[in-house]
């Protein structure tokens, strides 16, 4: 029995239950435990209240980086909006570009209505001082098949001259653009009976974005600012693309006058362009026959 009252356990209990009896009998009206009791609640006021206190700063501290955190979050998520609208927005004037470059195509068609048109994007620029091609995402696979010893004309959105296809594979397509030292094509003055010439590429000028016009006669007047088209000479270019502008005269020598001559198409600016490739009549049955009675 002595050791039950020595016992740690036997003690706190009975504290407790003596705690427990206390407070049930504070809360009878007119009970003495509640006056024997109010030194006690008045010691044990301010350290409630100062345990309150230091609570309520522990719960507002955890807010404050709950609600930072939650407001970082919504912050990631409206940059994430923004971005993603910037983005659609992007697409849209990309859209917006695409259908103004196919309505181009479309007057390029109805321009040129023995050719059938092929739009192309630019993969990338081959280029140092020798040589420069460019190449497209376009090939036989698409129906730009290039047969041995031919070649078809390219142009930008704005039917201006850029060169023209040189090599096709079965997804690809290679153009010698009109700066190139080895691009050749016949000009004319864009007027009604405008002299002939030729235009080429040249190692030179081509640092200088310009082309050189040859085999002008000496009767033929050439001024800056005039512009030049292809005549139709050749074949392969048909009459009136753009081509530029003449830059410079050089009358030095009534021999051999030269000029130099500013090319329309911007050609390390563009990302689209537009093949023609000549329509091929395909001969009747009743053709062949007639041909092979014949």
């Amino acid at each position: 029995m002595k050791k039950l009252f020595k016992s740690k356990w036997f003690i706190a209990l009975i504290v407790l239950l003596v705690l427990a009896a206390g407070a049930v009998l504070s809360l009878l009206p007119g009970s003495p435990v509640k006056k024997i009791l109010q030194p006690v609640q008045l010691i044990s006021s301010p350290a409630q209240s100062l345990v309150k206190k230091a609570g309520d700063t522990i719960t507002d501290f955890w807010s404050a980086i709950t609600d930072g955190i939650a407001i970082r979050e919504e912050n990631q998520a409206l940059k994430e909006q923004i971005a993603d609208l910037r983005y659609q927005l992007t697409q849209n004037e990309e859209a917006a570009l695409r259908y103004e470059e196919l309505k181009d195509a479309l007057h390029i068609k109805d321009m040129f209505s023995n050719y059938e048109i092929y739009g192309a994007s630019i993969l990338s620029r081959e280029s140092d001082e020798w040589f420069s091609t460019i190449r497209l995402n376009a090939g036989a696979n698409d129906g730009i098949a290039l047969e041995e010893g031919n070649s078809y004309p390219v142009l930008d959105v704005e039917m201006n001259l850029v060169g023209r296809v040189i090599e096709t594979s079965d997804n690809e397509s290679r153009v010698l653009p009109l700066l190139h030292e080895g691009f050749a094509v016949a000009g004319k003055v864009n007027e009604v009976n405008g002299a002939t010439f030729m235009v080429l590429g040249d190692a030179e000028l081509k640092r200088y974005g310009l082309c050189l016009v040859t085999d002008i006669d000496s009767d033929v007047h050439l001024e800056p600012g005039m512009e030049i088209v292809t005549s139709g000479d050749g074949g392969l270019f048909p009459e009136g693309i753009p081509i530029g502008v003449i830059e410079s005269v050089d009358n030095s020598n009534p021999l051999e006058i030269t000029a130099t001559l500013r090319p329309y198409s911007q050609i390390g600016k563009l990302e689209d362009v537009f093949i023609m490739i000549p329509y091929v009549e395909e001969e009747t049955e009743e053709t062949t026959e007639t041909t092979a009675a014949g």
